[in-house]
C-alpha cells in the first residue's frame, strides 16, 4: 500500500502562488506515475499535471501549462505542484494520485492510490 499526504493548498488572491507538496509513504517502490487532479464544485476530476517518478517526464493540461511546474524529490518521496498567476477558475480540491501502471495518464479510475485533497481558493 501507499498513503499519500498533500498539503500547502489554501486561500490566495488572483495572481498568486501557491505550492503543493504530497508525501508518499509505505510501498514507493511500486509507484510509477504521480500525478494532480482537482475537482471543482459540480464538476469532474481533471488532471493537472503527472510526472514519472523514475524518469521525470511531464505532462501538463492546457488550463494550466505554463504557469504550473511539477518537480519531485525522490529521496523524499515527494512531488511539489509550484502554482503561479492564480485565476479563481483553479479553484478547487486538489488530489495526489500515484499508480504503478497507468494506460491513459488522463484518466483518474487509472490510478490506485489517492490522497484525501487539498482545498485551493482563489479569490478575485
Amino acid at each position: 500500500q501507499v498513503q499519500l499526504r498533500e498539503s500547502g493548498g489554501g486561500l490566495v488572491q488572483a495572481g498568486g502562488s501557491l505550492r503543493l507538496s504530497c508525501a508518499a509513504s509505505g510501498r514507493t517502490s511500486v509507484m510509477y506515475v504521480m500525478a494532480w487532479f482537482r475537482q471543482a464544485p459540480g464538476k469532474d476530476r481533471e488532471l493537472v499535471t503527472s510526472i514519472n517518478w523514475m524518469g521525470g517526464n511531464t505532462y501538463y493540461s492546457t488550463s494550466v501549462k505554463g504557469r504550473c511546474t511539477v518537480s519531485r524529490d525522490n529521496a523524499k518521496n515527494t512531488v511539489y505542484l509550484q502554482m503561479n498567476s492564480l485565476k479563481p477558475e483553479d479553484t478547487a480540491v486538489y488530489y495526489c494520485a500515484a499508480s504503478t501502471i497507468v494506460r491513459d495518464i488522463s484518466r483518474a479510475d487509472d490510478y490506485r492510490y489517492w490522497g484525501q485533497g487539498t482545498q485551493v481558493t482563489v479569490s478575485s
